[in-house]
């Protein structure tokens, strides 16, 4: 164990060589910085990823017909939607839970007929967490008035109130056609809805495609995206969800997912080089540290010091120049960070691009600003691998110091 002298000596022997220490102390807090801005770049930018693809679109988790997935068919349904939304928004977690109607139509300002992805949602729902987030509360689409795709309605050249006719196929076979009013150009970073998308109340969908109490999806959203595969399997158990294809955003995004795991590894691969920076400032201080106090580390082995109380005191010295460089490392980093977390990050520029602010990802443009924040455990893995790191790296010299020869030590 180490006593209160062991460490007042250990101290005071570290500012005997001030610009060695300090060089070792630069080292190893250039090298905590690092770890934490990266930490709390990845941090930020898998955040702003995961919810620029699960809040208008994907949500967190999805329930479909068994052959949705490969055919994306309308007639693709799950019956019985108002059940079994009530079914999913009692389960604990899920913070709302909507349904979808997709399908492909034809719709016409004049003559000019142009193919358009026709989108049925719940509009109370999807306004406050979803693909009409933002729209105001005056242009959601209500009765027969439909939103459409900013890009999609400049190349028709409509505005709002302008009449559109919507041409496709009902369920059941039958010719779907009806009248509906543009109430609004709605303007989302979903690059399929901005070029061709249509979005109606999901009333008016099921009625003008003769689909009652049916939707093509029901789309779920969690109070915490990293809960979303335990609530996938507890949705695939609930009565009456057998036969359905459920699935995790995880799931249905697996690039996502593969590049979240990824972000991971480069903060362990940053998190390497801190120790290597440790390792390096700390064997070096102690080598050097040794070698100019053998005379000295012998007078105080003839006078009793025991080889146990020299060795405590070699690696008190090394956790002591550790500790020092992590802190200094995590106040400047956690400094960085909070301050790039208020003024945000522009991820194009630091990566040398001036094309835009906005980056595209599996059809969806992010956000290229990112605000970065931290985890305790990016903290604390700094002081736990620099501590251990420390003590590895003095076991040598104060095992060499714990085996001087004091008559021999006291003549060098």
């Amino acid at each position: 164990m180490l006593d209160a002298t062991t460490l007042r000596i250990a101290w005071r022997n570290l500012g005997r060589n001030k610009r060695r220490m300090a060089l070792a102390v630069f080292a190893i807090a250039l090298a905590q910085l690092a770890v934490l801005w990266t930490d709390g770049l990845m941090n930020g930018w898998i955040d702003s990823t995961v919810h620029a693809l699960t809040g208008p679109m994907l949500g967190h988790v999805q329930v479909h017909a068994p052959r949705w997935e490969n055919e994306h068919a309308i007639e693709q349904t799950v019956d019985h939607v108002d059940e079994r939304l009530a079914a999913l928004r009692a389960l604990p977690g899920v913070e709302h839970a909507s349904a979808r109607i997709y399908t492909p139509a034809l719709v016409a300002r004049d003559t000019d007929a142009r193919a358009a992805m026709i989108i049925g949602l719940d509009v109370s729902g999807e306004s406050t967490s979803g693909l009409l987030e933002g729209v105001p509360r005056d242009q959601l689409p209500s009765g027969h008035g439909v939103l459409v795709g900013a890009t999609f309605a400049r190349q028709l050249g409509l505005s709002v109130g302008d009449e559109l006719v919507v041409l496709g196929q009902s369920v059941d076979g039958s010719i779907a056609n009806d009248l509906f009013t543009v109430s609004g150009i709605l303007r989302t970073p979903v690059e399929e809805v901005d070029r061709r998308g249509v979005v109606m109340a999901l009333a008016a969908a099921q009625e003008t495609f003769a689909m009652p109490d049916r939707a093509n999806e029901l789309t779920l959203r969690a109070h915490d995206a990293s809960s979303a595969d335990a609530l996938a399997a507890r949705v695939a158990a609930l009565d009456g969800f057998d036969g359905l294809d459920v699935q995790s955003y995880r799931e249905l995004a697996p690039e996502l997912t593969e590049f979240v795991d990824m972000a991971g590894a480069y903060g362990l691969i940053v998190l390497a080089l801190v120790m290597i920076a440790a390792a390096a400032g700390v064997a070096n201080t102690m080598l050097m540290a040794t070698f100019e106090r053998r005379r000295e580390l012998g007078m105080m082995l003839a006078i009793g010091a025991s080889p146990a109380r020299m060795v405590r005191m070699v690696i008190a010295e090394a956790v002591v120049t550790g500790l020092v460089g992590v802190t200094v490392g995590t106040l400047l980093g956690a400094l960085l960070v909070f301050w790039q977390s208020r003024n945000g990050v522009d991820i194009a520029a630091l990566g040398g691009s001036s094309s835009g602010s906005e980056l595209a990802m599996y059809g969806v443009a992010v956000a290229g600003e990112l605000h970065p924040w931290l985890r305790f455990s990016d903290v604390a893995l700094g002081f736990v691998g620099v501590t251990l790191v420390s003590i590895l790296a003095a076991l040598w010299p104060a095992l060499h110091t714990a085996r001087l020869e004091p008559v021999q030590a006291m003549r060098s």
